[in-house]
């Protein structure tokens, strides 16, 4: 560690340089595909005294680092589906229980005899392994299996293992104390039951009378936050962990908190803004990398860590599926769910570190980081695995047609597309439903009464005469907003648009290979409706071909016959032909469809085993050709790792014809920018990036 003065120890310099950290990290390791979490740590590293020591790990960082973990474990709480926590209970129940019991046990003995630690040092590191968090929960929510039973179950059963391994931990850690003798554990039990009683009663009441009572946001804001501390006060004065204070408190406040109220989005905002990556950062700055690259004792640790944590989840998961008859992707999506660690993982190496505790060194706590890293990795694997199978075993294909009742948002943003778009979105809308056409521009709020304010009026005025010549209402709205794919989102929620029409820009020389611009990109992060990237060289009304490029497995997908129908009305209205270029497992769906619904449209069905045949259309499309590239989002059933080429691919071969790029709905709601750390899924910040060229090849 460096002796010398940190380079910076002026406070206001300090947070300026924490909120830079935490504002552009995600930013730089999204490029990288690394989970911010690590990164928020690998930049405390970076700046903190075992690194550059530009700044110390001051009294700042130990007050927002308390408040960090509390938070964690509020949210983690506070996010559970208790109606799901009470039906499946009993299974939940019991898996818990095994996925705490056997990591214990495994952990325990592998820090005991193979790494030679002492009973606290291995109980501790026991309870380490014994907890976890659901990182990879959102993996399988977009595979529509968030209602499975496998995955409430594990949801269940991450409750039991949190709350008994940080009760075991609070028990290790008071067995240390001078006094702990018969007396001491009677009081010990008697306070923790008051305790329990008092936050489990009273806070529900208390809390249901105040938010009644008061609906002001800042005060409804501070007093779930002071539950929340007084909890965890009142966990410390009874002899258990403030933070399982916290946990508790997210429990019993959980049902007076709607999981989408601006309540709990202001929790979650304040949260994950400010005091988690405080924490994590805070973590960081007392990581010693010397010690990890130099020290073999160190990588040995790291090796026995990752091998007992994986084996001990593992088969509690396997014995799960034995007693319960379940079958092997069932339990390898549980395995994944709850096989990575976190939250947990870090606030019990938190306490093993604490001076007062001393029962695990620098040796452990890095060993623990590069546990979160390969844990992650792993469940994330798993997930996707265990997911992947399941939503094709037990998707209903009968029943996957989409939303047809939506109406259509054409977001407008070049003059010279207005035409094209307005016609495209009048073939394809639904003409049974009022007001189906509503058309956009978006601006930026600095160009409020400007020059470009001013053109999307004229571009709105030009659609609505398209329509109204058409004998079409449409509906025209020209908003603010900082952000152009957030102003589209915002409009296509409160106007219940089913899918939204972009114009597709010429690929610039700068842009990376697979992006779409920035737009479309933050569109597709946020958005599991339907989204139509047009480019039409010619009126849409000159169209003889659609050519419709579909990749494997589409049929999986919950938007599958909603575009089939999008494009079947395309062909029907234009009285064109539709070739359809499919695998052959997808192509008896295609057809059947067709064949039930639209068969006199002039359809042609074509085979196509291998996505890598899609190039081959070029020399098949001319100027009166449209090509439809059925696509998907990553981490989707029918996704591929080529998508991620499209952008070059349509730029290089296709640049003679027009095109539409058509991702369907898909399971999910839109991905939130948050924590790692929420057992909702909403805690991996774009995590699929991170894995997007191993998931496509499970």
């Amino acid at each position: 560690m460096n002796t010398t003065p940190a380079l910076i120890t002026d406070p206001t310099w300090t947070f300026f340089l924490v909120l830079v950290i935490i504002l552009f990290a995600p930013l730089l390791l999204r490029r990288i595909r690394v989970p911010h979490i690590i990164g928020l740590m690998l930049a405390g590293v970076i700046i903190g005294p075992f690194g550059l020591n530009v700044i110390e790990r001051d009294r700042s960082f130990e007050i927002f680092g308390q408040v960090g973990i509390y938070y964690i474990m509020f949210l983690a709480a506070l996010e559970l589906d208790m109606g799901s926590v009470e039906h499946y209970g009993r299974r939940g129940l019991q898996f818990g229980l095994l996925t705490f019991f056997i990591p214990l046990l495994i952990g325990g003995a592998s820090a005991q005899f193979i790494l030679h630690y002492g009973p606290g040092t291995s109980s501790l590191l026991g309870c380490l392994f014994a907890s976890h968090t659901l990182v990879s929960y959102p993996i399988a929510r977009r595979y529509g299996l968030g209602r499975h039973r496998s995955v409430v179950i594990s949801v269940v059963a991450t409750v039991i293992a949190i709350f008994l391994a940080l009760l075991l931990v609070a028990v290790t850690v008071g067995r240390m104390r001078a006094d702990s003798d018969w007396h001491f554990w009677l009081w010990f039990a008697l306070k923790c039951v008051a305790y329990g009683l008092f936050v489990i009663l009273a806070f529900p009441r208390l809390g249901r009378w105040f938010l009644r009572r008061y609906d002001d946001s800042v005060m409804q804001f501070i007093f779930i936050l002071s539950l929340m501390f007084l909890s965890a006060a009142l966990a410390d004065l009874a002899g258990l962990e403030g933070l399982l204070g916290a946990f508790l408190a997210g429990l019993v406040v959980n049902r007076l908190i709607p999981r989408t109220s601006p309540l709990m989005n202001r929790i979650e905002f304040v949260g994950n803004a400010l005091f988690i990556p405080y924490f994590l950062i805070g973590v960081g700055m007392i990581i010693d990398v010397g010690i990890l690259v130099s020290d073999t004792n160190t990588m040995w640790i790291v090796f026995v860590m990752v091998v007992a944590a994986t084996l001990g989840k593992l088969l509690a998961a396997e014995v799960m599926r034995f007693t319960s008859r379940g079958d092997r992707d069932s339990s390898m999506l549980m395995f994944g769910l709850t096989n990575s660690h976190a939250a947990g993982a870090l606030a019990i190496v938190m306490i093993g570190t604490d001076p007062a505790v001393n029962l695990m060194d620098n040796s452990v706590l890095n060993g623990t980081v590069m546990l979160i890293l390969f844990s992650c990795i792993i469940s994330s694997l798993a997930t996707t695995y265990g997911a992947r199978r399941l939503a094709l075993k037990e998707t209903q294909l009968e029943e996957n047609r989409g939303s047809y009742h939506g109406k259509c948002l054409v977001a407008y943003s070049q003059e010279s597309y207005v035409g094209v778009m307005t016609q495209m979105a009048m073939l394809i809308r639904n003409p049974y439903i009022p007001e189906s056409m509503v058309g956009l521009t978006v601006s930026y709020e600095e160009e409020m009464g400007t020059e470009t304010h001013n053109r999307g009026r004229e571009m709105l005025a030009e659609a609505q005469q398209i329509a109204a010549a058409a004998d079409v209402h449409m509906v025209t709205l020209n908003r603010v907003s900082t952000n152009i794919a957030s102003g589209i989102l915002h409009t296509m929620v409160e106007n219940e648009c089913g899918e939204v029409i972009v114009s597709l820009a010429d690929r610039t020389t700068d842009m990376p290979r697979s992006s779409l611009g920035t737009v479309i990109d933050n569109l597709l992060e946020s958005c599991h409706r339907e989204v139509m990237a047009i480019r039409c060289i010619v009126a849409p009304g000159t169209l003889r071909y659609l050519v419709v490029a579909v990749p494997q497995k589409a049929e999986y997908e919950v938007g599958f016959y909603k575009w089939l129908e999008h494009v079947s009305r395309i062909g029907e209205q234009l009285d064109c032909h539709v070739e359809f270029h499919a695998h052959p497992d997808t192509m008896p769906f295609i057809r059947g469809y067709m064949g039930q619904k639209h068969g006199n449209l002039r359809s042609e069905f074509y085979e196509m085993p291998r996505w890598s045949q899609f190039v081959s259309l070029a020399s098949r499309l001319d100027k009166d050709h449209m090509l439809v590239v059925v696509a998907a989002r990553p981490d989707f059933i029918s996704y591929r790792s080529e998508f991620d080429k499209l952008p070059l691919l349509i730029h290089r071969y296709f640049s003679h014809t027009s095109v539409m790029l058509l991702y369907p709905d898909q399971w999910g709601e839109p991905m939130d920018t948050v924590s790692v750390f929420a057992p909702n899924g909403r805690a991996v910040t774009r995590q699929g990036y991170w894995f997007r060229k191993i998931f496509s090849r499970s």
